[in-house]
């Protein structure tokens, strides 16, 4: 994965929870970065990292990730308190996605393959990701293709790491019936059709890559390969629970 090195504060994106911005790099490219001085906290950025790379791995369409150095100093030239103080919080490194000019947000209206519908759902529905709703798809099209962002809120359970009762493995059999809020749930194909298939992609020695690339500051990377693992196990409650979301909202 490549560092680039943060020379700019373009804008601030917020309808963002997180807050992100547009910021220019060193190689003169633009990326959404994600902070690690937001209130999700690094965890959100570990999440953003190992979801979109593991969607990648899937030969879905995600924007490049790269990981930003940014020196607080960047700071002095905006006149936004709060984000001088985002800014402040976020020295070292961050997470960006490859800002895709010209994309436009998806509409629940457009249509989708039904085999691709049940591939972005079976990849949320085994990283847990609770944020690809009517309401905030989390969806771009750029080319003629679907393209997927913002991926902070999956494992949204590992903002319980360190508290008693957070097992990883045992949190990785839930079903996750959350997914029948999906976007996409009503145009899928049933899951069980694409499971065997995705889930060939993810070898241990793909996970590994995966979950080594999340930087020591921001998170323990052993419990992530953990529940992946876990999750990834046949068979898998995710699918069946998707699939009955899919039948209801058929």
């Amino acid at each position: 994965m490549r560092t680039v090195v943060a020379t700019r504060y373009v804008t601030a994106l917020r309808e963002g929870g997180s807050l992100p911005g547009l910021v220019e790099a060193d190689d003169d490219g633009l990326y959404v970065v994600k902070f690690r001085g937001a209130g999700q906290g690094p965890r959100a950025l570990a999440a953003e990292l190992i979801a979109g790379e593991i969607a990648r791995a899937l030969g879905l369409n995600v924007p490049e990730l790269v990981l930003v150095e940014l020196d607080p100093r960047i700071a002095v030239a905006e006149p936004d308190p709060e984000i001088q103080d985002l800014l402040r919080a976020s020295a070292g490194l961050n997470v960006g996605l490859d800002f895709l000019p010209g994309s436009l947000p998806y509409n629940p209206l457009d249509p989708v393959a039904a085999e691709l519908a049940a591939e972005v759902v079976w990849f949320d529905a085994l990283v847990l990701n609770v944020d690809r709703t009517p309401r905030n798809p989390n969806l771009l099209h750029w080319h003629d293709a679907l393209w997927l962002i913002d991926h902070g809120a999956s494992f949204f359970r590992h903002h319980r790491a360190g508290e008693p009762g957070w097992d990883a493995s045992a949190a990785a059999r839930e079903p996750f019936p959350a997914i029948s809020e999906h976007v996409l749930i009503d145009a899928a194909a049933p899951l069980r059709s694409v499971d065997e298939r995705l889930a060939a992609l993810l070898g241990p020695s793909v996970l590994e890559r995966i979950v080594g690339l999340v930087p020591d500051a921001w998170a323990d990377p052993a419990p992530y390969l953990d529940f992946l693992a876990a999750r990834l196990r046949a068979p898998r409650p995710f699918v069946e629970e998707a699939d009955r979301g899919r039948d209801a909202a058929g």
